[in-house]
């Protein structure tokens, strides 16, 4: 079964941190779990995104939580976020192509 993250996160320096995202996915190129990943920008609340992973399963989920490179990655966004960011973790029961 698929599953999605939601990340809600908050930051003043939205180009440093995709900087710091492509250089993680330069980094695991090959060995993230990952299979798609969008970014949105909350009109309502300035600063405010969310990141939409999916993942084949929630299994692979926990293994790229698990990876080295994924814990340093974290800690680098923790220093360009405004907060902890808030996760929603979701297993996908209704797909829908519209």
């Amino acid at each position: 079964m698929k599953f999605v993250q939601l990340i809600e996160f908050k930051t003043g320096d939205i180009d440093a941190f995709n900087r710091t995202l492509d250089e993680w996915l330069a980094k695991t190129s090959g060995v993230r779990t990952p299979s798609r990943a969008i970014q949105g920008r909350d009109r309502d609340n300035n600063g405010t995104y969310i990141h939409i992973v999916e993942f084949p399963s929630y299994e692979a989920a926990m293994e790229n939580s698990n990876r080295p490179e994924t814990a340093e990655f974290a800690a680098q966004l923790a220093k360009l976020c405004d907060g902890p960011p808030t996760f929603r973790n979701l297993d996908v029961t209704r797909e829908e192509e519209m």
